[in-house]
């Protein structure tokens, strides 16, 4: 059946102007989620970008730099994929050097990271002991020293501008060229007849507990906490418990005698004597380093808990990383030398340097400024990439996983949203791409000065993405 050209062309208008509602319908619904936000005196920006044709189809305030909480990891992850590369791998040797069994670090911020074993079946501890029998399998019944080389970073553990009071708390722990566990321990409380009896994973005298807490008479009121003074390991536990508390992760001092210290304890429990003592120290060139083991991880998994769980001590030390790498020692790497690397990164991409101030890694420290526009330009760089498929998969996914899990559980949203949340004190933000029936969507909201309603908001913006490109 032929169609006359009048028909024809009716058919294409009316294609042409629907599209044009649809566009105009999107701008409409998030003008009125902005101006709601506007209102109550928060500060929003949004950038929405069709990553195909690099078509800007919404943007509201976003040459602005605002504070960006930890969508901060997501300029992170971005530059170390430029500098690192796809292939590196955090690499952590364990060897002898005479009598002596060392550790040289990489930097790797996951040995001993609960959620990166329990993905790949392994048991937390399972490198210290590897480590610990690979003497017995080498006939080694007795050392003198254990020793930790952490030397690919430099020894600023803590993060200057970081709140003081957030120090104790699992994403404000210290950063070291060697890290174990998140560079935390994990206290557990329960009630056992009239007393509070606290253990903790893992098992080490590394730390002193100081137990004040006391039973509960309610089940309602039943909460711990610890604390422990800047430069200290002695950890002051406090609160009341009913029957048994959730668990608490606080933080520990100087990472790498952490794993040095639970490295000589499991080390005697394998049967192995040692006569000397824990030493931190670099290994020197000329030393004869014999190589028993290797312990790999991979950068994907870095970025799996970078952008997925935000787990912060992934974020610095992969800044820190790119500093280290990027010297001809392979040594030394600062927060001031990765803070550089990142910013020519950002420059390369063609966004102005007034768009941008840069403090840490993780995006914790309130001084760090980002624009959306910085945000989607970084997105679209990978959407450019041949990592990209996989870089998106270590975004946390609406409805499902990470931690927009929560969020954008109804079917026509769930599994749809590849995104990175950010949140601190007064900042909400939310950066990714949508999966719509029209197309990728690249996006990137900020919030500052935030409401009870600025979430939700952020949310919404989202949600219209995927409505108005059906």
């Amino acid at each position: 059946m032929k169609m006359s050209l009048k028909k024809l062309l009716v058919c294409i208008v009316a294609v042409c102007a629907s599209a044009g509602i649809s566009k105009a319908d999107l701008a409409g619904k998030i003008e009125t989620i902005v101006a709601s936000q506007a209102q109550g005196k928060v500060h929003i920006a949004v950038k929405i970008v069709n990553p195909a044709s690099g078509a800007v189809i919404y943007s509201h305030n976003a040459s602005q730099p605002m504070i960006p909480a930890s969508n901060m990891k997501l300029v992170t992850t971005a530059a170390a994929l430029h500098y690192l590369g796809p292939d590196f791998t955090y690499l952590t040797g364990v060897g002898l050097v005479g009598d002596s069994i060392a550790v040289i670090g990489s930097g790797d911020p996951l040995l001993g990271d609960k959620a990166t074993m329990q993905k790949n079946n392994l048991d937390p501890r399972w490198v210290l002991k590897d480590a610990a029998q690979i003497l017995r399998k080498n006939n080694v019944t007795t050392i003198s020293d254990v020793i930790v080389d952490d030397t690919v970073f430099d020894d600023e553990y803590v993060q200057p501008s970081w709140p003081k009071k957030e120090l104790n708390h699992w994403y404000a722990a210290e950063v070291a060229g060697i890290n174990y566990n998140g560079n935390c321990i994990e206290i557990i409380a329960e009630t056992v007849g009239s007393k509070v009896e606290l253990t903790i994973d893992p098992p080490t005298s590394y730390v002193k507990i100081i137990n004040n807490c006391k039973v509960s008479a309610t089940q309602t009121d039943t909460t711990i906490w610890g604390a422990r003074p800047d430069g200290s390991n002695v950890i002051t536990v406090s609160g009341v418990c009913y029957k048994k508390c959730e668990p608490v992760r606080v933080t520990i001092d100087r990472p790498q005698a952490f794993f040095g210290y639970l490295l000589a304890e499991e080390i005697k429990r394998s049967g192995v004597g040692i006569r000397g003592q824990l030493v931190e120290r670099e290994i020197l060139p000329q030393e004869q380093f014999k190589l028993l083991a290797v312990y790999r991880t991979p950068i994907w998994d870095v970025f799996d808990r970078c952008n997925k769980d935000s787990l912060e001590v992934a974020a610095e030390s992969l800044l820190k990383t790119i500093a280290a790498y990027r010297q001809p020692s392979g040594k030394g790497g600062s927060w001031a030398q990765g803070k550089q690397f990142v910013s020519d990164y950002l420059v390369s991409l063609g966004v102005s340097a007034d768009q941008f101030v840069l403090d840490d890694g993780c995006g914790l420290s309130e001084n760090n400024r980002l624009s959306a526009n910085i945000l989607t330009a970084i997105l679209l760089d990978i959407y450019k990439k041949p990592e990209w498929q996989k870089f998106k998969e270590t975004l946390a996914v609406g409805g499902e996983d990470g931690t927009v899990g929560k969020f954008f559980n109804e079917p026509k949203y769930r599994g749809k949203i590849f995104a990175k949340t950010g949140y601190i004190g007064g900042v909400k933000s939310l950066s990714g791409v949508c999966t719509t029936e029209a197309g990728d969507r690249v996006f990137s909201i900020i919030t500052n000065k935030t409401n009870g309603e600025s979430r939700q908001a952020i949310n919404n913006i989202v949600k219209a993405i995927i409505d108005e490109s059906r």
